[in-house]
């Protein structure tokens, strides 16, 4: 259901924060990445062993005891959804204000993705005006308020403000994750530089390593998409991704072929140009000297799919360049007839394989170009898609 969604679970200072516990193990259960995040104070009410044990990774507590430099813009950008539950007044006050003064709320404050706020407080707390202006200004920015329900508080009272249980926030995120807008929508993604046999030990191949297709297959699987990813590499595929692996050019359009009725066709991987004209079923061996090595072309994939490409159906390229980026990927784009090349210069700083940003150029056949500068693959992935939810929607 939540299948490869990334959560960021919030939890701050309140006695309704051992709700949070059932909550995260529901969102694990149902296929989430879930990232607790603790307040100083949340974790005087629940310890952070219990998190750790339960989430997805191990919870985080401190912007400045994390490995990472910057953990509130990589959690923030990266999320699916931000949940806070239990939410005290301090927290919603602060992310208000825009108060970043810990972890939690400069990720509230960092990140683009949907948010929902879970107030719990004592009655007088949730009726003070301070509290509900303060709502009322999250609610006209776009976030998602759950409402407390009435029912029996810490000390014994009787009255609103008791964290809503587990299963209506459950339902209310289940609810805005399972809206996108590839709902129905069938992508199928490419990923990784194919190899091509020299002999059973050696291959010809390239330098990428499939991460910017696998940003772009959980991207989709987060908006909603039936996604199948065709990869070369060895890397781990999203929860709920259905994963191909192949080798070879060949192997690598057979398996495109057989699904190249997908509503969105993104052929991200490097497809070799060209391949051994023969291949030895034996190691060769250096004693013999190097071998001649002659070549032939492989077949070419994104031709293929673009002469063949059905009504309505959305196929994207990419371009891996070094030099005149806009004039190659513009000649590439109306030589295989496909709807958008995404282009790149791989000799640009932290661009391109290995790295975990890229800087692209996107093309579309209707002569739209816009650039989008350096940023994390994931990112980069959520502007392709973009890109192809609008040429749907045409």
């Amino acid at each position: 259901m939540l299948a490869g969604r990334r959560i960021i679970l919030g939890v701050t200072g309140g006695i309704a924060a051992y709700k949070a516990v059932l909550l995260c193990r529901m969102l694990v259960d149902a296929g989430a990445h879930v990232t607790p995040v603790m307040t100083e104070s949340a974790q005087k009410f629940v310890g952070k062993a219990t998190f750790d044990a339960l989430a997805s990774e191990p919870a985080r507590t401190s912007i400045f005891d994390d490995l990472d430099p910057i953990p509130h813009t990589t959690l923030g950008q990266t999320a699916d959804l931000v949940v806070v539950a239990p939410a005290t007044a301090r927290s919603i006050g602060s992310y208000a204000s825009g108060i970043s003064d810990d972890l939690l709320t400069a990720i509230l404050v960092a990140t683009r993705a949907p948010v929902v706020i879970c107030p719990a407080m004592h009655t007088e707390m949730w009726e003070h005006p301070a509290v509900q202006d303060n709502l009322e200004t999250l609610r006209s920015r776009g976030v998602t308020v759950v409402a407390p329900e009435e029912g029996r508080l810490a000390g014994g009272d009787l009255g609103s403000g008791r964290l809503a249980e587990p299963e209506k926030v459950f339902e209310v995120i289940t609810e805005l994750l399972t809206n996108g807008d590839f709902n129905g929508r069938r992508v199928v993604v490419t990923a990784g530089g194919t190899r091509e046999a020299i002999d059973p030990v050696r291959y010809v191949g390239n330098r990428s390593t499939g991460k910017q297709g696998y940003a772009i297959a959980e991207a989709a699987l987060a908006r909603g998409a039936e996604v199948t990813l065709i990869s070369t590499v060895d890397l781990e595929a999203p929860l709920g991704v259905d994963l191909v692996s192949v080798e070879s050019a060949s192997e690598m359009h057979e398996a495109v072929l057989e699904r190249a009725d997908a509503d969105v066709i993104v052929m991200a991987a490097a497809v070799a140009d060209f391949r051994p004209l023969d291949v030895s079923d034996s190691k060769i061996k250096k004693d013999g000297g190097p071998p001649k090595l002659v070549l032939e072309a492989t077949v070419d994939i994104l031709s293929d799919l673009g002469s063949s490409k059905l009504p309505g159906q959305v196929v994207v390229g990419f371009a891996a360049e070094t030099d005149e980026l806009v004039a190659h990927a513009s000649a590439k784009l109306e030589r295989k007839n496909v709807d958008v090349i995404v282009a790149n210069d791989v000799s640009a700083p932290e661009v391109g394989f290995a790295h975990e940003t890229n800087e692209v150029t996107i093309l579309e056949a209707d002569g739209c170009l816009r650039h989008v500068s350096l940023r994390s693959k994931r990112e980069i992935a959520d502007e392709v898609l973009d890109t192809v939810a609008q040429i749907l929607a045409r």
